[in-house]
């Protein structure tokens, strides 16, 4: 096949499922949430969101399903540092975008002074190893943070583990081997969940290979479904799954909270993407689906930088409850309206822009 039969279709992104995009969206909006209440209710079994976190583990099966479905009969035909390539132009704008909204956030937060024992040379080091996915977890007033600046690209690092995996190990493997290897993922997160009591580790120093584990599992579950087809009819539609998608964050704190995380993350996730890819989407809920799909990574990758202003507010003032709630949901319409600046204003022009630069590299 010659270069220009190579940029023109194999490289050519595949359709989507529409519904799951939708339901990406959702979980996207719950990890905001989640880190808006986190704030409020340190303690997540005193918070009613207290689950928002596990839509990362959501994020790592769908990514698993969805790399399997685009990938899987041509990665050895584009080859590996194609498939690198094109998961870096899909990935890292945002990655970037969000260290910068972090920095910015740190030097210009107006309820906190930076620390004058942040010299420019430490900051730049910070921001760098933010921008280069180099976990660096020194910063104490942020719970060592493996990303000081934007916090939620630990789960971006694991993705970039998951999706090297992948290219080298899990798109050769057999799927009886694939199956083993998701049972023992399965039976690592299970001692995971119960030596921590939850599922919520892989974001700082101290709990870093607990995302290896999360994403482990996840991922490689999500890809499992996708070989072994199992895709089940149905008529939930979006709003159905949504609902059940929702009621995993929202559902009420128990006594055994390892395991109830741990079954949440191992059948309840991977059952919802499977309903996922075989429901059935009305027309008059396609743009909104599609709205939701689009605007879900790029909220998930600004949101944090205002979540850190939120919580020195919250320190500072101690707002009542009327206050908070009115703070709180302008704070996620302002969020959502960020996310959609930073894509049409900069992650699709970019990636359009590095698409084009790589075509036009691939017909020379």
């Amino acid at each position: 096949m010659n270069k220009e039969n190579l940029s023109s279709n194999l490289l050519r992104p595949k359709q989507h499922f529409v519904i799951l995009d939708g339901l990406r969206g959702i979980a996207a909006l719950a990890v905001v949430i989640f880190h808006f209440m986190e704030w409020i209710f340190p303690d997540n079994s005193k918070n009613f969101f207290g689950r928002g976190f596990l839509a990362v583990d959501f994020f790592f099966c769908l990514s698993g399903f969805v790399i399997g479905y685009a990938y899987d009969n041509r990665i050895r035909k584009i080859g590996v540092k194609a498939f690198f390539i094109s998961r870096l132009i899909r990935l890292h704008p945002l990655v970037i975008l969000g260290s910068v909204l972090g920095l910015l956030a740190f030097l210009f937060d107006p309820f906190l002074i930076p620390s004058a024992s942040y010299s420019t040379g430490k900051i730049t080091l910070l921001f760098l190893c933010s921008v280069l996915l180099i976990p660096l977890p020194v910063m104490e007033e942020r719970a060592f943070n493996l990303f000081s600046f934007n916090a939620p690209a630990w789960s971006l690092f694991w993705e970039y583990v998951a999706n090297i995996l992948y290219a080298f190990v899990l798109c050769r493997i057999s799927h009886r081997v694939l199956a083993v290897l998701t049972i023992a993922a399965a039976a690592v997160l299970c001692f995971v969940s119960y030596r921590a009591g939850n599922l919520l580790g892989g974001w700082a120093g101290d709990n870093f290979w607990d995302g290896g584990a999360r994403v482990a599992y996840s991922f490689s579950a999500g890809l499992l479904i996708y070989r072994s087809n199992w895709i089940i009819k149905n008529k939930l539609g979006f709003i159905g799954l949504a609902v059940l998608l929702f009621f995993a964050f929202v559902m009420p704190w128990t006594k055994q909270e390892w395991l109830t995380e741990l079954i949440i993350v191992c059948i309840y996730f991977p059952l919802l993407v499977s309903l996922g890819a075989g429901s059935t989407l009305t027309p008059a809920l396609k743009k909104i689906c599609e709205f939701s799909g689009n605007i879900s990574y790029p909220l998930y990758m600004t949101h944090y930088a205002a979540i850190w202003i939120f919580g020195h507010y919250y320190e500072s003032y101690k707002p009542e409850t009327t206050e908070l709630a009115y703070v709180i949901i302008i704070g996620i319409f302002f969020l959502i309206g960020i996310a959609y600046l930073a894509m049409v204003l900069y992650d699709l022009p970019v990636r359009k822009y590095l698409t084009k630069k790589r075509q036009e590299a691939l017909r020379s």
